[in-house]
C-alpha cells in the first residue's frame, strides 16, 4: 500500500493545521535603499544580499523586497538553505512570504544529498516541501539519471514523482515509462503506466509495478511481459530478480522458447534463466512446432531443463496426468521424462501409447526418438498391445517385454519376449473371418503390413490354436489383462 500512499502525498497534500506567520528578516545588503519607481514599499537591496525566515536561508546578487507584504524578487546567483539540508539555486527568485511558495527561474539545480534536480523553472513550497517543475526536467541520484517532461519531489520523505515521457538511465540498464515515483530513502521505484526496463540482454513490459533498485528486484502487473533473444514470458503478473535472472509469473502466462520452438501456457511458471531450468504448472499445455507434425501435451506440472550457453533442450519431465499429441503417436501417463542425449522418452505409471491403430500398454514404455520421429517403444513389464480388427473383435499381444519398431511412422514389426501371447482374428484370401488364433511361445516375431498382423514367427515352447468362428464365445475373445482405453486416447481439439 505504501505506493498508494506516496501519489496521495505528492498529488493531494495539504497542511491543515495553520501556518504561524513569520518575518523575514534582512541578514545582510552591501547597500540598501528605496526607489519610488518599484513602490513605495519595496526596498532594494544590492550586493551579497542574505535574507531569512524560520530555518531558511536565501541568497542572491540583489534583490527587491516588500516588507509589508513579505514578497521579494531575487536576482543573480541565487541560493536557497532549507532547514540546513535542501539547496536550491537559480538565476531568479520570486518569493512570496505569506505563502512561503517560490518560483525560481533560468539554470534551477536542486540538490539533497545525493539527489540533484535540474530544470529550467521550478516552484517550491515550503509548507509542503514541495518541488515542482513542468516543463522537462532531469534528476541525478548517485549512478542513477532520470529525466521526465514534469515532476514532483517530496523533500520531507525524499520521493520524487515524475509524469510523461519519463526515461531512466543506470548502469547497466534503462527505464522508460509513463509515470514514475522514486522512493529515494528506501531505492524504490513504483511504476504506474506503460513500463519498460531493458539492458543488453532482457526486456520487461509491464502497466504497473515496482522495481527495487539494490536488490535489482522487480514486480510488474497488469500483464507484464520478460523478453530476451531466447525467450520470451507474458504474464497477468511477474516478479523479476535481475541479480539471478529468476522470474516468477502467475495468471494466463505464456513462455515462448524461440530457440527451441516451443510454446508453453498455464497459470503458474517460474524460470531460472542462470540454471537453465523452467517449470510451469495449473492448466498446464505446451505446443513443440519445430517440424511440420506439431506435438501437443499438458500434464499438471512441467519441468524444462535446457543448456544455459545454447538454450537447447536437455531434460524434459512432466508429472500428473501427462497427455501428448502428435498424428503419428498419442499418449498418457502419469510421469514422463524426454532426455536429449539420448533421445529418449520414458513414461511411468500407468502410461498408453497409440500409434499406427494399436494401442500399446505396460508398467513402463521406453520410446526412442530418431530424426524426430519414433524409432521403436519398448512395453515393459505386463505388455499389452491391442488393436481393432477390420470387421470384428481385437487383435492382442501380451507378453513380459514388447519392442515395436517404426518405419516410415508405421509399425513394422514388433518382437514379444517372455510368456508371449497373442490373439488375433484370421481371415481367408476373400477376407472372410475364419476363426480366432490363439498362440503362446517364449518369444515372437510379429510382422505388419497395412497396418494389421501379416505373420508371426514363434520360438520355443510353442502353442498355438485355432478356433473356428462357430466355436468362438465371448470367454474366448480377450487375454487375461485386456483393457481397451480408446475413449481415452488424446484428440488435439482438447489442447487448445
Amino acid at each position: 500500500m505504501k505506493h498508494y500512499i506516496l501519489i496521495i502525498l505528492l498529488l493531494l497534500s495539504n497542511v491543515i493545521a495553520a501556518q504561524k506567520k513569520t518575518t523575514i528578516h534582512i541578514l545582510n545588503a552591501d547597500k540598501a535603499d528605496y526607489d519610488d519607481r518599484l513602490g513605495k514599499d519595496v526596498q532594494r537591496l544590492i550586493g551579497n544580499v542574505i535574507m531569512r525566515q524560520d530555518s531558511t536561508y536565501f541568497y542572491s546578487d540583489s534583490a527587491y523586497f516588500n516588507e509589508k507584504t513579505k514578497f521579494f524578487d531575487g536576482f543573480g546567483n541565487v541560493h536557497i538553505n532549507v532547514n540546513d539540508s535542501v539547496n536550491i539555486y537559480s538565476k531568479l527568485l520570486k518569493y512570496n512570504g505569506e505563502t512561503k511558495f517560490a518560483e525560481l527561474f533560468h539554470d534551477v539545480i536542486l540538490q539533497d544529498d545525493s539527489t540533484v534536480l535540474k530544470t529550467q523553472y521550478m516552484t517550491y513550497d515550503r509548507i509542503k516541501h514541495l518541488a515542482t517543475y513542468p516543463n522537462k526536467g532531469t534528476i541525478t541520484r548517485n549512478d542513477k539519471k532520470l529525466v521526465s517532461k514534469k515532476g514532483y519531489y517530496r523533500d520531507d520523505i525524499k520521493v520524487l514523482y515524475f509524469r510523461k515521457d519519463v526515461v531512466g538511465t543506470m548502469p547497466d540498464y534503462k527505464i522508460v515509462s509513463d509515470t514514475l515515483v522514486y522512493d529515494t530513502e528506501n531505492e524504490m521505484m513504483y511504476f504506474y503506466g506503460p513500463t519498460n526496463i531493458y539492458n543488453n540482454e532482457n526486456t520487461l513490459i509491464g502497466n504497473y509495478g515496482w522495481y527495487n533498485t539494490t536488490t535489482e528486484l522487480a514486480y510488474l502487473d497488469r500483464r507484464a511481459t520478460l523478453i530476451n533473444k531466447e525467450h520470451s514470458v507474458t504474464a497477468d503478473t511477474m516478479y523479476y530478480n535481475k541479480k539471478t535472472s529468476y522470474a516468477k509469473a502467475l495468471s494466463d502466462v505464456v513462455i515462448v522458447d524461440t530457440t527451441n520452438k516451443a510454446i508453453l501456457k498455464g497459470e503458474y511458471a517460474e524460470l531460472w534463466k542462470n540454471l537453465g531450468k523452467c517449470m510451469m504448472t495449473n492448466n498446464l499445455r505446451s505446443i513443440y512446432y519445430e517440424y511440420s507434425d506439431t506435438l501437443f501435451a499438458t500434464a499438471d506440472t512441467m519441468y524444462v531443463y535446457f543448456d544455459t550457453i545454447t538454450n537447447d533442450i536437455k531434460h524434459v519431465k512432466a508429472f500428473y496426468n501427462v497427455r501428448f499429441f502428435r498424428n503419428d503417436i498419442q499418449g498418457k501417463c502419469d510421469s514422463l521424462h524426454y532426455t536429449a542425449d539420448d533421445s529418449m522418452v520414458y513414461m511411468r505409471v500407468a502410461p498408453v501409447i497409440w500409434a499406427d491403430e494399436s494401442q500399446m500398454s505396460g508398467d513402463s514404455i521406453n520410446i526412442r526418438i530418431c530424426n524426430q520421429a519414433i524409432d521403436n517403444a519398448l512395453m515393459y513389464p505386463n505388455a499389452f498391445i491391442i488393436q481393432e480388427d477390420s470387421i470384428q473383435g481385437f487383435n492382442q499381444i501380451k507378453g513380459k517385454q514388447v519392442t515395436a519398431y517404426f518405419k516410415d511412422n508405421a509399425i513394422d514389426h514388433m518382437f514379444n519376449e517372455g510368456n508371449a501371447e497373442t490373439i488375433y482374428w484370421l481371415r481367408d484370401e476373400d477376407n472372410s473371418l475364419i476363426g480366432i488364433n490363439f498362440s503362446q511361445s517364449s518369444q515372437m516375431d510379429i510382422k505388419i503390413k497395412n497396418r494389421q498382423i501379416h505373420n508371426i514367427k514363434y520360438y520355443k515352447n510353442i502353442k498355438e490354436t485355432l478356433y473356428p468362428l462357430e466355436q468362438v464365445n465371448d470367454n474366448m475373445e480377450y487375454l487375461d489383462g485386456f483393457l481397451w482405453q480408446e475413449d481415452e486416447k488424446p484428440v488435439r481439439e482438447e489442447f487448445f
